[in-house]
This record gives C-alpha cells, sequence and structure tokens, in this order.
C-alpha cells in the first residue's frame, strides 16, 4: 500500500512532522512504513518562466535562443525543443539548479544533474527549460505533457512561483507494509485514521453529501443475487448525462503519485475512490445492459468470456458472474467484460459497489489466470458497510466534478451483517499481560481515537465494522499496546511453572555462533531461501560446477524466487550491496540460514538441507579479521587443535590469493577469503569484502562443550622469542603446527608477534617472530628442558627451509 504525504494530511490537517518523523511513528505505532521517497528530489531552483521572444540560433538550424522571464529577471535559455512558442509558461531550471534525470526517459541518476550557466554553439545560456521526464515523471502520470518536449503549463500559472509546487511533487510517497487482517489500511482513509490516532489529531474524513434527482433508480436497474453466499451485497447507482472530460488536476496528481495513470474524470473517479475508500468500483454503460437487469450468479462450466484487456477467459462452476437479462457483463470481483465497458460516447452509466466472497475471489483469479488490483482487495474480505460509502462517494464526485447526474436513490441487495463485534474491557487483565500500569482512562482515549465504542454499562468495547481483525481480547490488548508505544513497555521476567528444558547441541552450537558473531559486532540477517538461477554466474560458479544443481519451485513468484538457494553467499553479499549503496560505511552481518542441495535430478525425495554459518564485511577488517572470527567460534565449542587452512581452496568467487579452505581433523568445514573483483562488481559493492561459511553438520562431530578445569599456575614460566628467515611459500600455520608438535608438554603457549618483509631481508624470504612460553605443571623448568625443547623445535623448522635470524 502507497500513500502521499500530502492525501494523509487532507484528512489529518494537524499532521506537522518530517518524513523520518512520520515514518518512525507509524511503524512505531503498528503500520511499518517500508520505504518512503520524495517526489521532488533533486528538484532545485526550479521555477515557472514565460517566454517573452524566440530567435534563430544564428550558427545551429535544430537550436533557437529564447528571452524567459521568471519573475525576478528575464533570462536567455538556448534550446532543441520545438513544441515551445512566445507566451508559453514552463518550468526552468536556474543556473545551478538540479533536475532528476535527462530528457529521454533512462533510468534517474541517484544524485541528479546539476544545470550550469553556459554556452551552446557560442550563444550564453543561463537555465534550461524542463520536460516531464527532467523533473522525475513520465508522461503515464502526466498525460497533459507532449511526448517529446517541453512541459506547458495552464495559463493560470503565476510566473516566478515554484514549478515543483504548481506540479503537486513537494510531497513524499510512502509505502506500507500492511498485514492481511488490516483491510482497512488498505485505504487512504484507513491510513489517515491510523495516523491521526497516532499523532493524537482529529480525523477528518471526506464529508459524502448528494444532491439527486428526481428519477428513481429502480426505473433504471433491478438487481438479483442468486448466490448470497458468494455476494452478501451488492449496491448500485446510476448516473445520467454523462460528460467525459479529463479530470481536475488535484485528482490527477494524487492518482498520479499513487502510481495510477489518470485517464478520465470517470475512469479517475473509480481509481480514486478504490484508492480513498478502500472498496473497488467498476462502471458499466447502462446502454448496454440488456432488460435493465443485473444478475449475480455463477458460471456454467465450460463458459468463456472476453474480459476488459480482450483475453478470452474459460470460466467453470465456482466463478462468480455479474450478468444481465441475456449475457455476461463482468467477473465479479477481478475484472469487467469488454461487451459493457465504457467508451467515450457514454450518456449513462451504472456504478456497482459489492461485497465478495474473499476465498471463491482469489480461487477464481488463480483459477482463470488473471488477477488484479480490484481482486487483490477483495479476496482479504471487505467490510459490507463500506460498499454504501464509496458509491456514495464516487456519486458526489460525478456531481461535484461536473461529470453528471446522480439519479435518486441506490438499487441494494444485502444479507443480514455481521453484528459489531463486543469484548470485554479488562483493563487490569491487559496491564498483566504487557507487563505495564496504563490506567483504565488512557486506555478508553487510545480506544476512542480508533473509533471503538465503550459500553459504560456493559464494559464493553464495541469494534468499528471497518476493523474485522478484532476478535477478542488479545486483539484489544495489542491495541492498548501499540499506541501505548512498544518502546515504553518495560522488560519483565516471565512468571508461572514450568518443566525444566534446554537447547538442543545443535541448537546450543548454533546459539553460540550468534553470540560469538554479535560478540565481535556482527549483526543478524536473514536471506531469502529461494533465488534466480542468475546468482550462480554472478559468483562466477563454472558451467559444470555442483552448486548449479537445484530444486526448481514449481509455482515461482517470479526468475528472481525461482530455486532454492545451494549456496549461502548471494544473500549476505545482496545485503552488503544495498548497505553500500545506502552508504552505511562499516558493515558486518551473519546468517544462519538453511542450503538445500537435490540428493538426485530431477528431484525425487526432499533435498538434503545443510545449515550454513555464513558472516560478511567490508569497511574496517580484512581476511585476519575474519579468520579470527572462525577461529573465536571453533574455540568456543572446543575445537581448537585441529584446525588448518588450505589456501588452495580453488573458489572462484574468491580472490586467488585471499582464500583458504577450514580444516579440522583433515576434513573441510568451510572456507573463508576475500570476495573476487568481478563478483563484488556484478553486486556493486564499490571496496572490498571479505566472507566465511561455515557448514553446521561438518563442525557437529567435533564439537563439545566439555571442559577439564585447570588450576592456576604454581611454578615460573619460561619465555624464549625466536626470529627467523622464512622462505615466503611457507605458511605460518605449517610453522605452529612445528611448533605445537615439537614443543612438548612443557610448551604452555606461543604467539607470532612480528613479521616483516623489505629490503633487510633477502628476496624470497620473510621474517618472523614468535614468543614461546614454557612452563611444567609439577616443578621449575630448569635452562636443560627448555634447551632441549628448543633445539626439537628449531630442527623441525630448518626442515623446512627456515634460518634463524642473526
Amino acid at each position: 500500500m502507497n500513500t502521499t504525504l500530502s492525501w494523509i494530511k487532507a484528512y489529518v490537517p494537524g499532521l506537522s512532522c518530517t518524513d523520518q518523523e512520520y515514518c518512525d511513528a507509524m511503524t512505531m505505532s503498528g503500520t511499518k512504513v517500508e520505504s518512503y521517497e520524495r517526489l521532488d528530489k533533486n528538484l532545485e531552483k526550479i521555477v515557472i518562466g514565460q517566454i517573452k521572444s524566440i530567435e534563430k540560433h544564428p550558427d545551429a538550424d535544430k537550436l533557437i535562443v529564447c528571452q524567459v522571464d521568471v519573475g525576478s529577471e528575464t533570462i536567455q535559455i538556448v534550446t532543441g525543443a520545438n513544441n515551445v512558442k512566445v507566451g508559453d509558461k514552463v518550468p526552468v531550471v536556474l543556473d545551478g539548479g538540479k533536475v532528476a534525470g535527462g530528457h529521454d526517459g533512462s533510468p534517474l541518476p541517484e544524485n541528479g544533474i546539476r544545470i550550469k550557466a553556459g554556452k551552446l554553439r557560442g550563444v550564453p545560456s543561463n537555465g534550461m527549460m524542463c520536460s516531464i521526464e527532467e523533473l522525475g515523471s513520465s508522461r503515464e502520470m502526466y498525460p497533459e505533457a507532449p511526448e517529446n518536449g517541453i512541459y506547458i503549463f495552464d495559463d493560470d500559472v503565476q510566473v516566478g512561483s515554484d514549478a515543483v509546487e504548481a506540479l503537486g511533487l513537494h510531497d513524499t510517497v510512502f509505502e506500507y507494509e500492511v498485514t492481511n487482517n488490516r483491510i482497512d489500511c488498505f485505504s487512504i482513509l484507513g491510513i489517515a485514521r491510523e495516523a491521526a490516532a497516532t499523532f493524537r489529531l482529529p480525523f477528518n474524513p471526506p464529508e459524502v453529501t448528494l444532491h439527486e434527482n428526481q428519477e428513481n433508480v429502480n426505473d433504471y436497474i433491478s438487481v438479483k443475487v442468486q448466490d448470497p453466499d458468494l455476494c452478501p451485497r451488492y449496491c448500485a447507482r446510476v448516473c445520467t448525462n454523462i460528460k467525459i472530460a479529463p479530470s481536475p488536476k488535484w485528482m490527477q496528481r494524487r492518482l498520479a503519485a499513487s502510481g495510477i495513470r489518470p485517464i478520465n474524470n470517470l475512469v479517475d473517479i473509480t481509481n480514486y475512490v478504490m484508492e480513498e475508500y478502500g472498496q473497488p468500483m467498476h462502471a458499466y454503460d447502462l446502454s448496454t445492459i440488456a432488460g435493465k437487469q443485473i444478475i449475480v450468479r455463477r458460471a456454467k462450466d465450460g463458459d468463456e468470456f472476453e474480459t476488459l484487456d480482450g483475453q478470452m477467459r474459460k470460466l467453470d462452476k465456482d466463478v462468480l458472474m455479474i450478468c444481465d437479462a441475456e449475457k455476461e457483463i463482468g467477473i465479479a470481483g477481478i475484472m469487467g467484460g469488454e461487451n459493457s465497458k465504457i467508451t467515450d460516447d457514454v450518456k449513462t452509466v451504472l456504478f456497482e459497489a459489492a461485497c465478495f466472497n474473499g476465498t471463491n475471489i482469489r480461487k477464481s483469479a488463480k483459477r482463470i489466470g488473471l488477477r488484479t488490483d480490484a481482486s487483490g482487495i477483495f479476496e482479504k474480505g471487505l467490510d459490507p458497510h463500506n460498499a454504501e460509502a464509496a458509491i456514495n462517494r464516487a456519486c458526489q464526485l460525478i456531481e461535484q466534478l461536473g461529470c453528471g447526474e446522480v439519479v435518486g436513490g441506490m438499487a441494494d441487495v444485502c444479507e443480514p451483517m455481521k453484528e459489531r463485534v463486543r469484548v470485554p474491557f479488562q483493563p487490569e487483565k491487559i496491564n498483566s499481560l504487557l507487563g505495564t500500569d496504563i490506567s483504565a482512562e488512557d486506555m478508553l482515549s487510545y480506544f476512542k481515537r480508533l473509533e471503538f465504542d465503550y459500553d459504560e454499562k456493559e464494559n464493553v468495547l464495541v469494534a468499528p465494522t471497518f476493523r474485522q481483525d478484532i476478535e477478542g481480547f488479545a486483539d484489544v490488548a495489542e491495541e492498548v499496546a501499540r499506541f501505548y508505544g512498544y518502546d515504553r513497555i518495560p522488560m519483565t521476567l516471565p512468571t508461572g511453572e514450568a518443566t525444566t528444558g534446554k537447547l538442543s547441541f545443535k541448537l546450543r552450537i548454533e546459539q553460540k555462533a550468534r553470540d560469538v558473531a554479535e560478540y565481535c559486532g556482527f549483526s543478524q540477517g536473514m536471506c531469502y531461501s529461494f533465488e534466480s538461477p542468475k546468482v550462480f554466474d554472478k559468483l562466477l560458479l563454472d558451467k559444470d560446477d555442483p552448486l548449479r544443481r537445484t530444486v526448481t519451485i514449481q509455482n515461482p513468484l517470479g526468475e528472481d524466487f525461482s530455486i532454492m538457494r545451494t549456496i549461502s553467499l548471494n544473500g549476505i553479499l545482496t545485503s552488503l550491496a544495498t548497505n553500500y549503496n545506502r552508504r552505511n560505511k562499516n558493515v558486518k552481518l551473519y546468517e544462519l540460514g538453511n542450503i538445500y542441495l537435490p540428493k538426485a535430478i530431477p528431484v525425487t525425495e526432499l533435498p538434503e538441507e545443510r545449515m550454513q554459518f555464513t558472516l560478511g564485511c567490508y569497511g574496517e577488517g580484512d581476511f585476519y579479521t575474519m579468520k579470527g572470527v572462525v577461529e573465536e567460534f571453533l574455540e568456543s565449542i572446543g575445537m581448537k587443535e585441529k584446525k588448518e587452512y588450505d589456501p588452495d581452496a580453488g573458489k572462484n568467487f574468491l580472490h586467488p590469493g585471499r582464500q583458504a579452505n577450514v580444516i579440522y581433523d583433515g576434513k573441510v568445514i568451510g572456507f573463508l577469503g576475500e570476495v573476487h573483483p568481478q563478483v563484488l562488481d556484478n553486486y556493486e559493492i564499490g571496496e572490498r569484502a571479505y566472507v566465511a561459511v561455515l557448514d553446521m553438520p561438518a563442525i557437529l562431530p567435533y564439537a563439545t562443550f566439555d571442559r577439564k578445569y585447570e588450576g592456576i599456575a604454581k611454578y615460573p614460566a619460561v619465555n624464549r622469542d625466536i626470529s627467523m628467515v622464512v622462505p615466503k611459500e611457507i605458511l605460518a600455520g605449517q610453522i605452529e603446527q612445528i611448533i605445537a608438535q615439537r614443543g612438548g608438554k612443557i610448551l604452555e603457549s606461543y604467539s607470532l608477534f612480528d613479521i616483516y618483509e623489505g629490503a633487510q631481508i633477502r628476496e624470497g624470504y620473510k621474517s618472523m617472530a614468535y614468543t614461546l612460553v614454557f612452563r611444567a605443571k609439577d616443578r621449575t623448568l630448569e635452562e636443560a628442558d627448555v634447551a632441549a625443547a628448543m633445539k626439537k623445535i628449531l630442527n623441525g623448522l630448518q626442515g623446512l627451509g627456515i634460518e634463524l635470524r642473526a
């Protein structure tokens, strides 16, 4: 669901806040805002100018030189537009201003385009006249704009005033994540009602008053519903003397900002009411309806029907149809028919506003292969009371816009409507559930803002009909929680009796992975299990790589979600790319999620699901930072002694010289490394990134939480430092393996404290220095003990071609 802030403010006139404040407040009160976008993004210093004169360019046949009055002065602008004339009022970007994009409709640049004064073919030009595309919109949303050329305003605009304001672009579009049970919030009025309650402001919905003529709707149409279980309410109104024309600018602007293309006043009214009230409507040309009858009935098996999009649809007995006395004229709740569509010659219109069975609409749309905006709303289940309110609003707009006359009365076939839900008001129980101490008066103030009634005599809350999600105590408690403020609810310990229990070993290992990752500064992410086959090319996998053998989804949402993932990197890299493109400097993310490896292709049984511990980062940190996190985790689950790193990992998606397999007891349990530069380009990440993946099923056999306590050392330690000249190809792990093996029981620890490559070291070698700590548990070490251990270590190192540094 998308809304513009200006449309919300029309019904909550006292609303005054920044876009971010609105986003945060609405999200905290339960109406989650996914994102928002300013319509005037990258539009600066754009005014309305009037062309005073036009001359040909002296050195270019396709350019003209215009003198343009911008209110404060007259400036010269050179342009190649061929649709302007003297007297036209046009949007003008002044010197130093900015436009959203180019005139060709190509994707808009992130930071817009700065306009500076200059010369075109030797003639000074001090600004630019704009097309609608350069202002960040399109002809779909501004149908009056020319196909190729400068946008021209009506004569009633003022020269020198803000062109962006005149176009209605000083606005913000908010995108909401609305759950299916809150059907009331799939409308402007529903969101506005929530905004008024959130900001504690009055809610002023439009006042609907009708001026009907003296005729009777029953002389024009009769309605019969043969299947009331599928259509509990059907409202019909008639409007005569219809005049098709463009809708007013204010309506066009609101529809365009909501992503709906303005067409004409009649179509725009039905779309406007659907957005405003969340009630889909349909308009029929009454002259095409045989017998002055509307019959709502099921189709017959094998029937075919041509919808407004020109497609023949195969029907069955479970599809509900709108019919006249002779034929079908529409598929209920989905789309009207070609045989009753509105044309420019229409004189009398029949408006339909109905309530259909949501489950039936969803199944019908699936079977006939046609899902529309209307069906998407109907399938959630509408409030029958809303149909009458919406159709009256549409008729009010018909009269208000001079589009026609409203015939008196409404044809209304309605089943008995469900009683309003009544829930006992139990403030003590609500406080007990939430762990709060909210007064009954405050709770009732929340419900009053939400248009609940309170029956004081019976101490019962009565939910409005549009709140079909309210069923019992838990629902009203949630209303209190969200308007009191989830962030204000204190933390409390759970109470009650329970049997002793604990996590399974597998879940304890996974919890330890989370603890270590978060301790190291990583934030948890949740990535999709469904992916696109294009992922493998982005990761540079070979054409015959086994990871390309995937489980394919039978009914995918689209190609981008058509297979089950066989590698976990795409999700983390996509999340890193999102953060990078939003200019977050230092990002560390981790995920615990399954990959799905098919046992056979084609799939004959469930795939093998393997939990992957995936880490990714960019910014601060490098290969060794990621290696440190891996080691911290392995050591925390008792896997300290037998780990190795093999630089010959052979991962195409990792940098050839900065990658390694993680090996434990001779078995590969994961990998880590720097992401390949080409892969970084594929994901549009503009700096080095590092990843690590550990296969949790491979780790489980080696993990243990068994710990043996060793007392505090009673005897002193002996330290020895060794500085070595080492061949470059020798790894630190090889050196540490020899130190550990040959140091014996008295070797307590060792650590690398210096590594150097430079002019003082001969070519092909590097300098490395270690500190070794020796200690015996039962005695004080003598020099001979330490010397013997050091000799064994040095003999082993010499076997690798290592020399002690002088």
